[in-house]
């Protein structure tokens, strides 16, 4: 092997901050080195596209884009022979405003100045796919394509309302925490089923009460399942390795990184569903990380 090379995300994004804690494990399998884990703009888009041009080895992609790069929608150029190696974690996507705002729910973010996202960025599309389930387009309001930090500095000095935010604890919302009272904002009644029924990529999950320094209570919201991916060109071997690396290190990785918490329990379905449960959007496991699961007693 030649080194096994992953893309993540921008700096500071959660992928990045997954894909360094991946490293410290794999590197410790001698055939696997050299680890070399770098930063993608455009995260899932531009790793799928680097995934097809043999850029990368792996890469971080949220679940609802690895269907439509392997069926080459918009925005992918052509059909992306991915294939599913494991997921990664199942974090929180929420809006968030100062806490001194009027905003309040979702809802409230019509006609509103909304940081989103780099244009083509995951965000842009999660905001795009939450909004729409509610009647409601980016036309409706002002989205603002600033990456996460710059998104945060425009919400504290004011030129922002509000703010797309990924999975904590990340790098900006950490700092922005500290800096500003923020408020997450909620889900009015039965709107939040309604983007959960809507969106199969989607879970429920509950941000903790103190998770924020103003957050007093539990709040619900919607989580999507991140997943690593490669392509179908990958060598078995290396895949297998890989795999079998990440699912033996899942209660050390959440010591590595809280946001691989609960890692150990997206592996379940895998028992109960077979393959299936991991073939997000019609995407096949790489037969080297089914091997891996086999030899796991992870499927039959």
């Amino acid at each position: 092997m030649a080194g096994v090379r992953i893309g993540t995300a921008e700096a500071n994004s959660t992928f990045l901050s997954q894909g360094l804690a991946l490293k410290t494990v794999l590197e410790r399998a001698p055939a696997l080195k050299p680890i070399d884990v770098s930063t993608s703009g455009h995260a899932s888009v531009e790793n799928a596209n680097r995934l097809q041009s043999g850029d990368i080895d792996f890469g971080f992609m949220a679940s609802n884009w690895i269907g439509r790069a392997k069926n080459g929608e918009t925005p992918f150029a052509q059909k992306i022979d991915l294939r599913m190696v494991a997921p990664m974690n199942a974090g929180p996507l929420f809006f968030i405003a100062s806490a001194g705002s009027a905003l309040r729910t979702v809802r409230d973010l019509r006609g509103r100045r909304l940081v989103v996202g780099p244009e083509k960025s995951g965000m842009t599309q999660h905001a795009r796919v939450i909004l729409g389930t509610l009647g409601m387009t980016l036309a409706d309001l002002t989205s603002l394509y600033l990456d996460f930090a710059s998104g945060a500095e425009a919400l504290v000095r004011g030129n922002a309302d509000a703010q797309l935010q990924c999975p904590i604890p990340n790098k900006v919302m950490t700092a922005l925490d500290a800096r500003a009272e923020i408020r997450v904002l909620h889900y009015a009644a039965d709107d939040l089923d309604t983007v959960l029924r809507a969106v199969p990529f989607y879970r429920r999950t509950v941000m903790r009460r103190g998770a924020l320094r103003a957050l007093d209570a539990d709040v619900a919201q919607p989580a999507v399942v991140n997943v690593l991916v490669t392509h179908a060109r990958v060598a078995e071997a290396t895949v297998c390795e890989v795999t079998a690396a990440i699912f033996a290190a899942c209660e050390e990785l959440p010591r590595l990184n809280a946001l691989f918490d609960d890692m150990a329990t997206l592996f379940a379905p895998l028992r109960a569903e077979g393959a299936r449960a991991f073939e997000f959007g019609g995407v096949a496991l790489h037969p080297g990380a089914a091997a891996a699961y086999r030899a796991a007693s992870l499927l039959g």
